[in-house]
């Protein structure tokens, strides 16, 4: 999907939010919601797989508005060794970017049944996303260029803008009850969402034997692409349910 596309949907999403909040604020008495620390792992498309800081993350942050509708948000901290660069002019299979830290913040409206043992949700909303200690994979920059410009040699010197990013996420958590105010969550979602980069430079290649070439480059569509599945073990407390 493009980025008007992304942005689009992003926009119908979040009113459809905005709307469903506003209904149970001005219709049902707020409760307090769960609050969860848990191991979050995120797996993006076409990079390398990544690990949690810190090793926490805090989801499950968020109200209530009966016994069934809640939103949530939270936080995690993700160090993450590559992830995949969308929008270049050229094939590749092997991250471009990274590595990386990275800090991501969800909304999610909630849809939840079960009973006092156990509580199946389904979760749908945005994200956003800010990424720190970046920088590129020149190596596997270099080695695209070649096969694109059917080289022997290329190295490449680009320069990138770090902006923060966005998009749109849905999945389901599972939550077994150990006691009236513990319990353990299991949770998968789906992530997708950029940030624009903003690249340009020049890289310089050729074939062994021939004069070296060098080309000035300005990639208006490249997008850093947090997409992927994420994945969470955690606990939960309660209020006493």
């Amino acid at each position: 999907m493009n980025k008007i596309g992304l942005h689009n949907r992003f926009k119908k999403l979040l009113l459809m939010l905005v709307i469903v909040i506003g209904m149970g604020l001005s219709s049902t008495p707020i409760i307090a919601q769960n609050m969860g620390l848990s191991f979050s792992y995120f797996l993006p498309k076409n990079g390398y797989f990544s690990n949690p800081v810190s090793p926490f993350s805090v989801r499950g942050i968020g109200l209530n508005f009966n016994d069934y509708v809640g939103v949530q948000t939270g936080f995690s901290f993700y160090s993450i060794p590559g992830m995949h660069i969308d929008g270049l002019p050229f094939e590749h299979n092997k991250p471009l970017y990274g590595p990386s830290f990275s800090f991501l913040v969800p909304l999610e409206l909630v849809l939840s049944i079960g009973n006092k043992k156990f509580e199946f949700s389904v979760k749908g909303g945005g994200f956003g996303f800010f990424n720190i200690g970046h920088r590129l994979n020149m190596g596997n920059f270099d080695r695209a260029i070649r096969n694109f410009e059917s080289w022997s040699v290329a190295n490449a010197d680009l320069n990138y803008k770090n902006n923060p990013g966005w998009g749109t996420m849905i999945g389901t958590e599972l939550v077994f009850y150990l006691t009236n105010q513990f319990g353990l969550s299991f949770e998968v979602n789906y992530l997708q969402g950029n940030s624009k980069l903003e690249l340009a430079g020049e890289y310089t290649g050729g074939n062994i034997g021939s004069p070296l070439e060098t080309k000035e480059v300005t990639y208006d569509d490249a997008v850093l692409d947090f997409t992927g599945w994420e994945f969470s073990i955690g606990i939960i407390f309660t209020g006493g349910r």
